[in-house]
């Protein structure tokens, strides 16, 4: 592999490089930018390899998030010029005073880099691996490299890291989901709309190959999207069409694999850092990965908040530091004691409690299960008799009420339930909503990643996918196959496991929680809008399964009934916490 520099200069106290050209083994040159010391020894090096643009600052791709960021997080801006702000990765600025070299690779066919645009596809990662070895072996490199960055760039770190590339490090994966078919395309087997919309409004525009249709950097003054100006044909030509795709594959396929991490392969020392509101696209591959890697080095982090703010925060980027700084600089001062989870409990107040623990879930769940009753209520012991609640297939379904709590309660974990259904067709999609009400009867909207006014957990199951994958499930986090389709007899009662994401709030004493089972995506009256997304944010943000072709009315509307009492005990269970004196922050 070979590189070419296109130009050099010291700005801010940083070496940079850019558009240095990396060769891939068929002939393809990727482009990067490099901030590194000016001068000096070589450096330990922070890769991201995603494809938002590298010369598009944050300001002006995402402009509404950047304005929450500056205004909400006012420490996230503050000591640096933020001109090299880039979406979802590392400041330069913040980094390169530190001693490391910063790298941002712009993925193929994305951006300044031309080539064949296909988001996360094995070539990706092969991508990837190649540019960590060269990085490596650059005199400026100490030959330890981390990866780091939010979403996309957090994704492809799983996938890469299971190839286990000699000189990688370390790798920060903050908010990025492991499993292309149950964290990103099909929640519970159901398709989610938000690959299409995510393509047309995030990806198209920075398209190599957009040239003086695309915006030009803040920084260069060059085109972020490369100096070729393709026509709309040779555009579509040059890259995959994503959503069809994933329609095309509803099972757990070959293709979702090659897609999806090999958590098992993982053994690289990481930090996965994940957020309470990413339901229906990262928190899973998170947790999920902290769980199943094979790594021995590994490190949990959950928090609250946006999702692209705790990245850039003081506390976010203090504790980035302190990882790379153990992994690539062989700091041990600051990070031996460091706690294998470090979570940021939910106030209903919005607030948040800090607190360290020693795995996950936490061996001390006390695993609560309160039983559905005809009458509305959740209660701890099933119904004595017979008894069934029916809804709208295609509806808002029915609202269960646990009794208020008789003191302070925490629930932090995952969740499940499992459901006795019948149907009077031949599948019935299940969206589970876990909300909070205060003692007056008003719900408590908690911040999601990207909706402001999210519930506290979700879930999801086509009763049609309810084969569980025996090794896998736990009673508290069933795991699907996916890997067929078993249509329901109408009438017939059925057993499903349905898994909720996990879940944090602390509840003061009156307070109670509610599970709403119905048969379409959860939304409020009320609405918010962020300028990339191309749906009002009404309590699902932009994760919606409303795509008429995967959800038609003859198989999926009717009525769908859940069933109660000794012989069908349908439940819900939620992660109880004792409480504990508070840890070290």
């Amino acid at each position: 592999m070979s590189a070419e520099v296109d130009r050099v200069e010291l700005r801010d106290g940083m070496l940079v490089e850019w558009d240095v050209e990396l060769a891939m083994d068929d002939g393809v040159s990727l482009r990067a930018d490099v901030f590194r010391p000016p001068g000096g020894g070589p450096s330990p090096a922070i890769l991201s390899y995603g494809l938002y643009g590298k010369g598009l600052a944050f300001q002006d791709g995402y402009p509404d998030q950047w304005t929450i960021l500056a205004d909400r997080y006012p420490d996230a801006v503050e000591g640096s010029s933020n001109l090299y702000a880039n979406w979802e990765v590392v400041d330069p600025e913040r980094w390169v005073p530190e001693g490391y070299a910063c790298i941002r690779v712009d993925s193929r066919g994305a951006g300044r880099s031309p080539g064949y645009l296909d988001p996360w596809s094995p070539r990706e990662a092969e991508d990837a691996y190649a540019c960590i070895e060269w990085v490596a072996a650059q005199p400026w490199c100490t030959g330890r490299v981390g990866m780091s960055g939010i979403s996309y760039y957090a994704m492809n770190q799983w996938r890469v890291a299971a190839l286990r590339p000699p000189h990688l490090a370390a790798i920060c994966a903050w908010e990025g989901a492991a499993d292309f078919y149950r964290d990103a395309c099909y929640h519970g087997g159901i398709l989610c709309v938000n690959r299409r919309n995510w393509f047309e409004r995030q990806v198209k525009p920075v398209q190599h190959g957009r040239g003086e249709r695309g915006p030009r950097s803040r920084v260069t003054g060059e085109l972020v999207c490369g100096p070729e100006t393709l026509t709309a044909e040779e555009l579509a030509q040059n890259r995959t069409d994503v959503y069809p795709t994933i329609r095309a594959h509803p099972l757990d396929d070959g293709w979702h694999r090659a897609l999806s991490a090999d958590l098992g392969q993982v053994g690289v020392p990481f930090l996965s850092a994940g957020a309470w509101g990413g339901q229906a696209m990262h928190l899973r591959g998170n947790t999920e990965a902290f769980v199943r890697a094979a790594s021995a080095d590994r490190w949990l982090e959950l928090h609250g908040g946006e999702h692209w703010a705790s990245f850039y925060t003081a506390r976010g980027v203090e504790l980035q530091r302190r990882f790379f700084g153990r992994f690539l600089r062989d700091e041990r001062a600051g990070w031996p004691d460091e706690p294998r989870v470090r979570l940021r409990l939910q106030r209903v107040d919005g607030t948040f409690e800090d607190r360290a623990e020693s795995e996950w879930p936490l061996r001390r769940t006390r695993w609560g299960r309160l039983h559905l009753a005809s009458t509305g209520d959740l209660r701890p012991a099933p119904s004595p008799t017979a008894a069934t609640l029916s809804f709208d297939a295609l509806g808002e379904g029915v609202e269960l009420l646990a009794p208020p709590v008789g003191e302070r309660t925490e629930l932090t974990g995952p969740a499940s339930a499992k459901l006795f259904v019948s149907s009077s067709t031949a599948d019935a999609d299940l969206f589970l909503v876990i909300r909070v009400y205060d003692p007056d009867g008003r719900e408590i909207a908690f911040q999601g990643s990207n909706d402001p006014r999210s519930a506290l957990g979700k879930g999801w199951l086509r009763a049609s996918h309810r084969r569980l994958d025996e090794a896998l499930s736990t009673e508290f986090r069933p795991y699907h196959r996916h890997d067929r389709v078993e249509p329901l007899s109408p009438g017939e009662i059925y057993e499903l496991d349905v898994e909720i994401w996990p879940l944090s709030v602390i509840l003061p004493q009156g307070f109670r929680v509610a599970l709403r089972i119905q048969g379409r995506d959860f939304e409020r009256d009320d609405s918010a809008r962020l300028a990339n997304f191309a749906v009002a944010l009404r309590g699902s943000g932009p994760y919606l399964h409303d795509d008429p072709d995967d959800r038609p009315p003859d198989v999926f509307g009717g009525v769908t009934t859940i069933h109660l009492g000794p012989d069908h005990p349908s439940s819900l269970l939620l992660p109880v916490i004792p409480s504990i004196d508070p840890a070290v922050p």
